[in-house]
């Protein structure tokens, strides 16, 4: 009971102070296209999966805001659709499923009034299943107003 009344004050005192989900996601679609690119570079430079090199990421409308319950470190997960091909003489060369797409979820964090990413991804999941997976840590943050929607233009972004 007195962790919810200190989480209703904290989630207070945000909305005072002009911190609000609707406001961190605006503030994500206004950066919306070098986060994406971030994501990629460092995603790619990972060498996750090992034995691969990322080709492409496509970017899908799904995404999941959640909050970190420990922190209240607020993330988004967006759905992303990822294609790989063999780094040459590694370990998957010659693998059939290759060339398959791969579902993830990229994963970003919003820190001091900024939106950063450190390349991860969640794979094999959409935003929804790993918000399901991840809620003993997050809690899916429900939103008073709808945020506003993206530019058509970056919703599709390619990289790779």
């Amino acid at each position: 009971m007195l962790l919810s009344f200190f989480r209703r004050l904290i989630a207070q005192f945000r909305a005072t102070a002009g911190w609000t989900p609707e406001l961190a996601l605006r503030r994500f679609s206004r950066q919306q296209t070098r986060l994406q690119r971030d994501f990629f570079q460092r995603a790619a430079s990972a060498g996750k999966p090992r034995g691969l090199r990322w080709t492409r990421c496509d970017w899908l409308p799904q995404r999941q805001l959640m909050r970190e319950r420990s922190s209240g470190l607020l993330t988004l997960l967006v759905g992303i659709n990822i294609q790989f091909e063999a780094i040459e003489g590694g370990d998957m060369e010659g693998v059939d499923a290759l060339g398959m797409v791969r579902d993830a979820c990229a994963v970003f964090h919003y820190q001091r009034g900024r939106w950063g990413t450190g390349g991860r991804a969640l794979f094999n999941m959409h935003p929804e299943n790993a918000a399901e997976r991840l809620g003993d840590s997050y809690e899916v943050v429900h939103l008073t107003q709808p945020p506003a929607p993206a530019d058509s233009h970056s919703k599709n972004t390619r990289f790779g």
